[in-house]
């Protein structure tokens, strides 16, 4: 077939399905449908760009129907996001063995060779990519490509025109009007400036290297100076310190240390790629194997991998930083990224960074942890921010609420300025209360303590006026190790923990693993709901040697001391007679060995599934202490995972059938005369926290910042007007609990 009759008949057969009734995914179906018959391809396939740069499978003829929107590639990766990228057409006769190659098994595409992908755009900006793939190994003819170009065009208007629901990018937004993008904060603070794009990604134009020896040496001067940058960052003003952030960038140039990925990379460029297309291929391959782990800890590997990758990128293209000249940077700079590792960061003049926005990231993200060390307000999940600002643009970060401000009106940045002064006079004051007790107007002590997980927060005990530490997160120590902690290892962390603590009580969780903290190094089952599987206590009393190593650790670091232990994940009240005995039998093991006790040992069980909620009475018994596990409880009684968007959302804690069951917890613990805490977000949000205290609970742990807002809020609560308040809406089954206590500490004065 010539290429004349070829684009008359598609042409026509595309101004049919136009004019045809129907939604626009329906027009996409059949476009692919005719364009692979008439080019007599086995494969047709339209992946859409979204507002986070990333391309989605919109509509295929020949691939695993399953895959229609489950399929994304981030932006520049494989060949059709290379096509997208560069704005180039890509003719293979062999896609899977280029270097660039990103294979996705749910598509079912490995069947195929040949691969013609042509950019769908409209006045220079890409909207997505159009292919075609044969199981014929063979390269398109020019034909073939004109053919699958001027239907592109075709496509480009039907996305154009708004037909397609879910293409985020048709027409580009305007850039001259407000708007305001939600996302999470991630590093708390305010911050006003201007906008600085960060654009890290160098693309790889020259794959075949024409000289191996030149590009090998090439490589090992920039691996060289990769490492020797990365060494510099560690004298960092800010950084120098011990804390969670040095141990992420000690993580982090472990990465450019390892011999393997170094080993790899040479083989690639030995194998004839120039030194360039080695770390692309390099990072494909590791990316996708990291990406079948499905936990937290490889998708920070992954960033951590990314980030280093583009680095020596950037330093073999001769652009060691993206921020050369600090000096450039405004000195209000806003940085916006789509994505950004830890190191990256660094690069950029602390004096003049104000803020960060990025369209990944969480609050446990490694760019975050460095943020919070540097002071910077940072808000992360901000999807869509780079597509809808332009450089130089005013912008303000909340890193309070999560929102940023684009463009901001002066009436709203005349506000974030009224806020930023009085957050600044709010932080004078909650140090100003840092060694007052946090005692009710009438008499009523609340004890607050901290949640923390390494050595390095431990300082924040002192600094906050907390009277303890209600929950030390052990498996963080597990968490950061590349191999299981040693017992000697773990007695060491333990006593320095009790040692920081200054003589004020610690409670140790033990090893919560499973469900999100997954451990790389130890081997676990894959499981469909990891959050209610294999984890925590279940895990210990199964595998006995961690737990009697974990205990018997803990009983050697708190010598002379008193210790307190508490059990996660307690299902079932006998459990804890279990965990008593092992703790009984280790101690026993420790006096005959000669090694000096703790002078008391108290245990505890952390109350997250609801099922203890029907054994109170028996667990009670059992337990010198209880504390709640609110995030996990919350979840599991509304049935609603809280790190889902779709439905995390949904409840609200402050509701009729979480709160009487928070309330049977503290008549509970009365009858027993056990002590109660609570730990949790519900303990540091002063509204939330102010209805625990109607509730009769009387001990809160929470995050070091939140001790100062919630000790503001107890200072100036009647206690016994709050319980009274709170047990009349409940014996009303009030339906916005939450409204009505807002509208109570209004009238109260009280400060939430």
């Amino acid at each position: 077939m010539t290429s004349e009759p070829a684009l008359r008949v598609i042409m026509r057969r595309l101004r049919e399905i136009m004019s045809e009734p129907g939604d626009g995914q329906a027009r996409l179906d059949k476009i692919v449908k005719q364009i692979a018959g008439v080019m007599v391809a086995e494969v047709c396939s339209i992946y859409l760009k979204r507002q986070d740069g990333s391309l989605e499978l919109f509509a295929t003829e020949g691939l695993k129907i399953s895959a229609v929107h489950n399929t994304r590639m981030n932006r520049g990766e494989g060949l059709v996001g290379r096509s997208a990228e560069l704005n180039i057409t890509i003719n293979e006769p062999e896609a899977s063995s280029h270097p660039a190659f990103s294979y996705r098994p749910e598509t079912g595409e490995d069947i195929y060779h040949s691969l013609l992908a042509v950019p769908v755009q409209r006045s220079g900006q890409v909207l997505g990519v159009l292919v075609v793939q044969n199981r014929t190994p063979k390269e398109y003819s020019d034909e073939d490509v004109e053919v699958l170009q001027a239907t592109a065009m075709v496509v480009a208007e039907h996305i154009v025109s708004g037909a397609v629901a879910g293409a985020g990018t048709a027409i580009e937004l305007s850039k001259s009007m407000s708007s305001v993008i939600d996302g999470e904060a991630i590093s708390d603070g305010i911050a006003l400036g201007h906008v600085v794009l960060h654009e890290p990604r160098i693309v790889v134009e020259r794959l075949m290297a024409e000289d191996t020896d030149e590009d090998m040496e090439r490589l090992g001067t920039a691996i060289a100076a990769l490492r020797t940058h990365l060494d510099e960052m560690f004298d960092h003003e800010h950084l120098s310190a011990a804390g969670e952030h040095h141990d992420v960038l000690e993580a982090y140039r472990m990465f450019a240390h390892d011999k393997g990925w170094e080993r790899r990379l040479r083989e690639s460029v030995n194998g004839g790629l120039t030194a360039e297309a080695a770390v692309e291929r390099v990072q494909n391959s590791t990316r996708a194997r990291m990406l079948r782990q499905n936990d937290a800890y490889w998708r920070e590997r992954q960033r951590d991998l990314d980030d280093l990758s583009d680095r020596l990128l950037r330093i073999l293209a001769g652009r060691i930083t993206s921020a050369d000249e600090p000096s450039s940077l405004p000195s209000d700079a806003i940085l916006v990224a789509r994505t950004m590792g830890p190191a990256e960061l660094l690069d950029y003049d602390r004096k003049r960074l104000r803020g960060l926005v990025v369209e990944d990231g969480s609050a446990q993200s490694h760019v975050a942890i460095v943020a919070k060390a540097l002071g910077i307000a940072a808000v992360g999940q901000a999807r869509g921010v780079v597509e809808r600002v332009s450089a130089g643009d005013a912008a303000i970060v909340d890193a309070i609420t999560g929102e940023v401000h684009l463009r901001p009106s002066s009436d709203v940045i005349s506000a974030y300025s009224d806020k930023v002064r009085f957050l600044a006079r709010r932080q004078r004051q909650y140090r100003a209360l840092r060694d007052v007790p946090a005692l009710t107007t009438d008499g009523e002590r609340v004890s607050l303590h901290i949640n923390a997980g390494l050595l390095v927060d431990m300082p924040h005990l002192k600094q906050s006026g907390a009277d303890g530490v209600g929950l030390y997160r052990t498996e963080l120590l597990f968490m950061l190790s590349n191999t299981l902690p040693k017992l000697e290892r773990q007695v060491e962390s333990y006593r320095a923990v009790v040692a920081r603590a200054d003589g004020k009580p610690v409670i140790f969780r033990t090893l919560d693993i499973g469900g999100d903290k997954i451990l790389h190094y130890l081997r676990q089952p894959a499981e469909e709901n990891p959050a209610m599987g294999w984890r925590a206590v279940r895990m210990g009393l199964d595998r006995p040697a961690l737990l009697r190593t974990q205990i018997r650790a803990l009983l050697r670091a708190a010598a002379g001391a008193e210790l307190r232990v508490m059990i996660p994940m307690v299902s079932e009240a006998v459990e804890m007679d279990a965990v008593r005995a092992l703790v009984d039998k280790e101690r026993g093991i420790l006096l005959a060995k000669g090694y000096e006790s703790p002078k008391r040992v108290q245990l505890g069980a952390m109350i997250e599934v609801p099922g203890l909620l029907f054994e109170l009475d028996a667990l009670m018994k059992r337990s010198d202490f209880v504390s709640v596990g609110s995030n996990d409880l919350m979840q599991f009684l509304f049935a609603a995972d809280r790190t889902n968007a779709r439905v995390g959302s949904r409840y609200d804690p402050l509701s009729p059938a979480p709160l009487r069951a928070l309330k049977a917890l503290v008549k509970a613990a009365k009858k027993h005369n056990v002590p109660l805490t609570l730990c949790g977000e519900m303990a540091g949000r002063p509204i939330e926290a102010l209805a625990l205290i109607g509730l009769g609970f009387r001990s809160l742990s929470m995050s070091p910042a939140s001790i100062g807002p919630v000790k503001t809020m107890i200072l100036s609560t009647h206690a016994g007007r709050v319980s009274a308040h709170l047990e009349t809406l409940l014996r009303k089954s009030a339906p916005n609990i939450r409204e009505s206590l807002n509208n109570f500490a209004k009238s109260e004065s009280i400060e939430v």
